[in-house]
């Protein structure tokens, strides 16, 4: 039998907590109150969000089960949601699925510039501050100002 105690020196897990998880994996009957109350409201979010067709996200979940007469904080269904992997609809900028291959050849600079230092370990930094002041009250006018400063 192997010991747990330099591992969990390591990890910032407490010797006692992994013997307690071991323990409930082994003989279920030694779970946490708060695991028991996951694997029961657990099943009641997931069958909200099938009959919702899984479009509604945490807050319409949570709604419908106050309606159904469950009582459930919002952390608690939002914690549930996260952890089965539910996602509702989704606003705004879509999720990114792709990532770009980095082995793949990228676009050619059209100017062919020369990012060189003009000695070893030597480079030169220059912040691009853009100013924008008005030129007469009166008008509508702007002016960009572009201020090189090297730092």
């Amino acid at each position: 039998m192997y010991r747990v105690e330099p591992i969990c020196r390591i990890l910032p897990i407490a010797p006692f907590t992994y013997h307690a998880h071991v323990a409930s994996r082994v003989e279920p009957t030694r779970k946490s109150a708060q695991a028991w109350c996951d694997d029961a409201l657990g099943s009641e979010v997931r069958r909200v969000s099938d009959e919702n067709f899984r479009a509604s996200g945490v807050g319409k979940a949570w709604q419908q089960l106050r309606w159904e007469g469950v009582n459930v904080a919002h952390c608690t269904v939002a914690r549930l949601i996260q952890a089965m992997g539910l996602v509702g609809m989704t606003f705004g900028e879509p999720v990114r699925t792709t990532n770009s291959d980095g082995a793949a050849p990228g676009l050619l600079d059209p100017i062919i510039r020369q990012f060189r230092a003009a000695s070893p370990n030597a480079s030169h930094i220059v912040g691009i501050t853009k100013l924008w002041s008005i030129v007469d009250p009166t008008s509508l006018g702007q002016r960009c100002v572009t201020v090189l400063t090297r730092v």
